[in-house]
């Protein structure tokens, strides 16, 4: 039986405005078959702590087995590689 596949997704989803590299990294997560475990970051304070706390500079950021994958690009070549 194969290992579970998860990933720790934080994207930003403002009361405006809702992030699409969020959203295409939920889609490929799910496409995939990961159990994602989401982050809503719903303010604008939010996300710019987030990005401080992390030392990153976009949302949004994906984690799978306790490491940072990156933003959505770094997460479609990240499935990429297998």
């Amino acid at each position: 039986m194969s290992e579970e596949k998860s990933a720790v997704l934080y994207r930003m989803v403002l009361p405006d405005h809702e992030c699409p590299f969020g959203v295409r990294a939920k889609q490929m997560l799910e496409r995939e078959g990961y159990e994602i475990e989401e982050h809503i970051l719903a303010s604008r304070d939010e996300v710019d702590a987030f990005e401080e706390e992390q030392g990153v500079q976009t949302t949004p950021q994906i984690f799978i087995g306790g490491e940072r994958i990156g933003g959505s690009d770094d997460l479609e070549a990240y499935l990429r590689e297998g």
